[in-house]
């Protein structure tokens, strides 16, 4: 089923940030938590040291009115920097890959693709783009189709 979420970038406190917003809104996670420690590293990227490792990579907390807050924490090791505009993101999660390739293309138009969609590790298709807005977009596609 498809959805739309907002998506959270840190610098090293999504854990705690998530931790406060599941108390806020008396909601669990919608999975564990997963740390950077269990993503695997690009050949020519050094490991990560163990206070990175530990980092979060992706934590989903539903919120109200089924809307889903992502959340992940930024490495200052892969050159990210954390500043207002890039700590938020709108994540589009389409039901087929043809629905969002038709949205990522139309959204990239004018704007810039930080990555374009591919397939992941974690067995989805994925890709992310900033709009001719300035605004951040993730799409992720479970479906194989």
């Amino acid at each position: 089923m498809a959805r739309t979420s907002t998506y959270l970038n840190f610098m090293g406190d999504t854990e705690a940030a998530f931790n406060f917003y599941k108390s806020v809104f008396g909601t669990e996670f919608a999975s564990p938590i997963s740390y950077m420690s269990g993503a695997p590293t690009a050949p020519d990227q050094p490991p990560l040291s163990a206070e990175e490792a530990g980092r979060v990579l992706n934590v989903q907390l539903p919120i109200t009115g089924g809307h889903m807050l992502m959340g992940t924490d930024m490495l200052e090791s892969m050159g990210h920097v954390l500043h207002e505009g890039n700590n938020v993101n709108i994540m589009v999660e389409p039901d087929t890959r043809a629905e969002t390739e038709r949205l990522f293309n139309a959204l990239a138009e004018g704007g810039s693709a930080s990555m374009p969609l591919q397939e992941m590790f974690w067995g989805d298709y994925f890709g992310s783009l900033t709009d001719k807005f300035g605004i951040h977009w993730m799409f992720n596609c479970t479906s194989k189709n």
